[in-house]
Formats: structure tokens, sequence, C-alpha cells
């Protein structure tokens, strides 16, 4: 590994922002007020406590959050590993901006800001059971590629993919990070069948063998065995954190970014929210690795930020009750018995 080439990426994942505490007990100070008994909204007066935090004010807002979603390609498609055709990743990419995706309908409903960053398409990475995914130069690039992302300045970020293949090099980063071989990381991804599933798992483990002698450094990993789409969640995750910008996380893949990240330090990723548990049943397992909880389980596979964005909702609904509920005081409503 060119340890230069990571250097600044490892520097800023080594020293993170704090979270704002005050901000949070003058939240709490807030909902203690509101016509409610204390703590009965659950979850989501924890919602509006995350976006204090981490945004860093008492009084967080939702006037930009953002749907980020990463294409990327995969030369490892080349063994039989997805159900869909390589072509599929620019077709899906062209119905997100044309609002034909389902993603695109949760976003335009729920007025989320939806970008899409297309990936070099046309030049698949590397097929990680032959060869590295990226050169340290092209990952680092990457990297610094999806710090870029919150160039709009969101207040929330929401961070998605689309990829065909990419549940295959998901699967390798969290066996290179977490271990485990393909059997235990592998799912039907698309809907592949048992040989397929077969060549998937195949796949993972020639890739894990090919690649033994350079997997110690999770950066390493995430040039070995993943792929563009992981490396720029990574890097967007990263320049949240130093923007003061909270973070939803959506399902397998973009997963795969929040472990290589919390594989350097696992303070990293405190900003980070894991919106649902995919139906890909290594995520709950990637999940228990890093010690996090999801907030929804809804048998969701479908990727590009879909997630994530029904997070966003549950989030924006939090904060728009914190912010208009009545206190106890303004609707004249006796509070507990002292």
């Amino acid at each position: 590994m060119s340890a230069a080439a990571y250097a600044d990426i490892v520097d800023l994942l080594a020293i993170v922002p704090e979270g704002d505490e005050a901000a949070v007990e003058a939240i709490r100070a807030r909902e203690a007020t509101l016509t409610k008994p204390r703590g009965s909204l659950g979850k989501l007066e924890e919602l509006v406590e995350f976006l204090g935090r981490w945004q860093g004010t008492s009084e967080p807002t939702l006037e930009n959050p953002m749907v980020a979603i990463f294409a990327g390609n995969h030369g490892v498609t080349e063994q039989g590993v997805s159900a869909f055709p390589r072509e599929v990743t620019a077709q899906m990419v062209a119905n997100f901006t044309n609002g034909g995706a389902a993603i695109s309908q949760i976003c335009a409903l729920h007025e989320l800001n939806l970008r899409v960053f297309e990936l070099a398409l046309q030049l698949p990475t590397g097929d990680i059971t032959r060869a590295p995914a990226m050169d340290d130069k092209m990952c680092a690039a990457t990297i610094a590629y999806g710090m870029e992302a919150i160039a709009g300045k969101p207040d929330l970020l929401c961070l998605g993919e689309m990829g065909i293949g990419n549940t295959t090099v998901a699967a390798a980063v969290f066996a290179a990070l977490f271990g485990g071989k393909g059997a235990d990381w592998v799912g039907r991804g698309t809907g592949i069948d048992d040989m397929g599933l077969s060549r998937k798992v195949a796949a993972v483990d020639n890739a894990l063998t090919f690649h033994a002698d350079h997997l110690e450094d999770p950066l390493e990993v995430l040039a070995r065995v993943g792929g563009r789409e992981i490396a720029a969640m990574l890097g967007a995750l990263v320049a949240a954190r130093h923007q003061h910008i909270p973070v939803i996380i959506d399902g397998f893949v973009a997963t795969a970014a929040a472990a290589v990240a919390y594989a350097v330090n696992p303070a990293a990723i405190d900003h980070c929210l894991f919106a649902h548990v995919s139906a890909e049943s290594a995520h709950a397992r990637a999940l228990k690795a890093m010690d996090k909880k999801a907030l929804l389980d809804l048998d969701l596979r479908l990727g590009e930020g879909s997630g994530a964005a029904m997070g966003a909702v549950l989030v924006k609904t939090a904060l728009h009750l914190h912010n208009n509920m009545a206190t106890f005081t303004e609707a004249a409503v006796s509070d507990k018995a002292q």
C-alpha cells in the first residue's frame, strides 16, 4: 500500500469533531415542555437529538436534506455474480434523473434533494478475483471526489448507491474487515439463482485468497476488493463529519463504506445513523460487528438510497413535531402532578 496516498484521509478519520452535548441537553429541555408524557415519542425524540448533536445546534434544521447516490461498475460481474448485465447501472442512473425510480419518487414526495454521481461507468473496476479493484492513487482520488458531494451544504446527508455487482464487492469488504468466508457474507442481491449464488460465494473466496497479503489495512481492503461507489461514499461521510452534517446510511453496500471508516476509527461513524436492516441477511451481521442498530426493518433490498430516504422521512417528522407541538403552557394543559 502507498501510505502517502491515504495520509490525509487517515488524518481526517483519526481526528474527528465531537458532537455537541450542550445542544442535546437544550433539545431535551424543550422536549420536556411539550404536550405529551416525557419520552413518549421514543426514538423520534432521539432523532432530533441526533440532528442537534451533529449539526452542533439546539435548533437543528432540515432545509436542505440530500440523498446522494454514487454509481459505479465492477469487473467482477465477469464472474456471473449478478442477475442483470452491467449496462443496467447507467440505465438506472438515467431512470433516477428522469424521475422513474423508487428513490426519485420518495425524494419528490418528501422534498429531499436527490443528487446522482456517476463514477466512470464506462470503466469498470478490476475483477477482484484476479486484480485489485483500484490502485491506491485511484482509490484515494475517488474518496476525495466523494468529499465534494457536500459542496451544496446539505444539513442532512443520506448515502446510497447503484452498481451491478456491488453486493459482491461489499461482501468481500465485510469479510476482509470482519472475518469469515464468502458464504458468511454473500446474499442473492438482485435475485440470482442457486448457481449464481455459488458463483458469487466463489468470487468472494477467490478474491480473499488472491489479495490475502494485502488486506491488513482497511483502506487497502477498499482499494483491493471494494468499488468506486464505496470509496466515494466513504469520502462523503468523512467530509460530512468535519462539516457538522449528520449522515444516514442506506443498506448493505452503503454500510460497507461506513465499515471501512469504522475499521480505521470506530468513533469516525458516530455521526451516522443506519436507516434499516437490509433483506440481505449479512447486513445484520455487519451492523452487529460494529455494535450498531438500525432504525427500520422493512425487508428492503433495493439500494439506491431508498432506505436512507425513508429514514430521512422519519427524521423530518421528528423535527417537525419538536418544533411545532405546543408546550403545556401554550396549550393551557396541566403538566404531570409534581
